[in-house]
């Protein structure tokens, strides 16, 4: 048996998604290591209820954040993951999320507290996690109580916090002590949600990779890997009944295709897979994936559990040699996963059925590390414009992208560009400018009294709302006026010149 250990941050490089159903089959998980013995611990849970706040408008409020979390109702969320240099302050994303797009879910990789007072009063359903790290800290009960003390209690019910994972991807770590305290981590967490009346608010879980999966191919008859079987998942997978919490999975039909394939992966037509054991065809990845997770669970007893796609995406930019990585195919595969998934016809073994869905990830984030594929799963650059529009933009939002998925309105390179005798040319922002300066722009140039009215608010160029975008127009606009003269461009080293027109929607540049 292969050992391989694999690296799991919490906020992971994403390794090969390995156990996939596809025309050629499955192909085994590199990272194989047996298991710790352990003991089956049985559950004995408290059944408590949260007491009726002293104040009526806080219980109603309180309802309302409650009810705004429904599992199963197939909604989309995002994963909000910040391994990033440049990303915007968590109010103003919160504020995005909220006025900007559909979005009502969110899950963290870890439990940042400025991100936890931003979503505050928004109803946006908030998911917390604790890093791999803590976990054989957190089967001490005290532990556990002060983390919810320090990382929950402070924020809640104003921020609408409906799930903590513990950990990311554990069982595919390869880490003995991680995997045999998982599960007694997961009960002690939920031990002191009891003492708090918060077990009824917040549910505990875990999300995993398909290499838990020792088979995938055909989903039918997919299993556990051999060992973690029944001495980690049985058991976590009673916690999870009895807590009535559901299965997380992270599947990537992105890393189980092939140019073969692509089709498969992508919801796009073609002729299928057959599982001759059912007769049920598969005509995409993803429900061969998922039904071979569900198949596992019932090998186990438990195919009445919910499962929730923890995680799952397509890259914008790769290398040369990754199969169908650009902006259009990853808009193709999160625009039909997000309509599948919501659409209620379920898979072939879980008919009429949604699933909860988080895409990952909200951002691109210039600073993991991996391929160039792991910096460009973002759905948004870090100044919120989109990198391409699945239909998450309310429509006032929408009406001011451009139709083909590109970033709006892009950044200029590094350096100017050499004028071009084609035609027009821009002046637009450099990439990594400050924002600092970059409002400085804004100030000057709309203070020489140019009419910045198309940024301000119900302007053609408000949206997307952010100093980028702003000074994007603004810096463009003292450009044109002047004549197009390169000098005029420089804006203290932070402008430069480009030949692509950033004009988008209704804003004209």
């Amino acid at each position: 048996m292969l050992h391989v250990a694999v690296p799991n941050p919490i906020h992971k490089v994403k390794h090969l998604k390995l156990l996939f159903f596809s025309h050629g089959g499955l192909v085994p998980p590199l990272h194989q290591r047996s298991p710790s013995s352990l003991t089956h611990q049985k559950l004995a849970m408290a059944k408590q209820f949260i007491p009726l706040s002293s104040s009526i408008l806080v219980a109603v409020i309180s309802l309302f954040l409650v009810s705004t979390f429904v599992p199963g109702v197939g909604s989309i969320g995002v994963n909000y993951g910040t391994v990033a240099n440049n990303l915007p302050p968590p109010p103003q994303v919160a504020h995005f999320l909220l006025e900007s797009t559909v979005i009502n879910r969110v899950k963290l990789y870890d439990a940042n507290p400025d991100i936890l007072k931003a979503f505050a009063h928004t109803g946006i359903a908030v998911t917390v996690t604790v890093p791999n790290d803590q976990i054989p800290r957190l089967t001490k009960l005290n532990f556990a109580r002060q983390w919810v003390e320090d990382n929950v209690q402070p924020y809640t019910p104003a921020t609408n916090i409906v799930r903590i994972l513990v950990g990311n991807e554990v069982i595919t770590t390869a880490d003995k002590m991680l995997i045999g305290n998982l599960v007694p981590a997961m009960q002690t967490l939920h031990t002191a949600l009891v003492a708090a009346s918060l077990d009824r608010r917040i549910q505990v879980s875990t999300p995993h990779s398909l290499g838990v999966l020792s088979n995938s191919s055909p989903p039918s008859s997919g299993k556990f890997r051999l060992g973690y079987d029944i001495h980690v998942l049985k058991p976590l997978l009673s916690f999870l009944r009895a807590t009535k919490s559901p299965f997380m999975i992270n599947p990537y039909p992105f890393f189980g295709c092939s140019p073969d394939t692509l089709d498969y992966a992508l919801f796009r037509p073609n002729a299928g897979v057959l599982d001759e054991n059912t007769g049920l065809l598969y005509t995409n990845m993803l429900d061969a994936q998922l039904d071979a997770v569900f198949s596992a669970m019932k090998v186990l007893g438990f195919d009445d559990l919910e499962i929730v796609i923890a995680e799952t995406g397509w890259p914008s930019m790769g290398d040369s040699t990754q199969v169908g990585v650009d902006a259009n195919v990853a808009s193709e595969y999160n625009g039909n996963l997000k309509r599948h998934v919501s659409s209620g016809a379920g898979t072939p073994l879980m008919p009429n059925r949604t699933f909860e869905t988080y895409i990952f990830a909200l951002f691109n984030e210039d600073l993991k590390p991996g391929p160039t594929s792991e910096r460009n799963f973002g759905l948004f650059q870090p100044d919120m414009t989109p990198v391409y529009d699945i239909g998450i933009l309310r429509p006032t939002a929408r009406s001011s992208i451009p139709n083909n998925p590109t970033p709006v309105p892009r950044a200029a390179p590094s350096n100017p560009t050499p004028r071009s005798s084609k035609g027009k040319q821009w002046c637009l922002p450099k990439t990594g400018a400050d924002d600092n300066a970059l409002q400085r722009n804004i100030d000057y140039v709309c203070g020489l009294g140019l009419d910045c009215g198309p940024i301000q608010q119900h302007g053609a160029c408000f949206l997307p709302n952010t100093v980028r975008a702003h000074a994007a127009f603004a810096m463009n606009l003292y450009y044109q006026s002047t004549g197009n003269n390169d000098s005029d461009c420089g804006f203290d080293q932070t402008g430069a010149i480009t030949n692509v027109d950033p004009s988008y929607g209704k804003c004209q540049y």
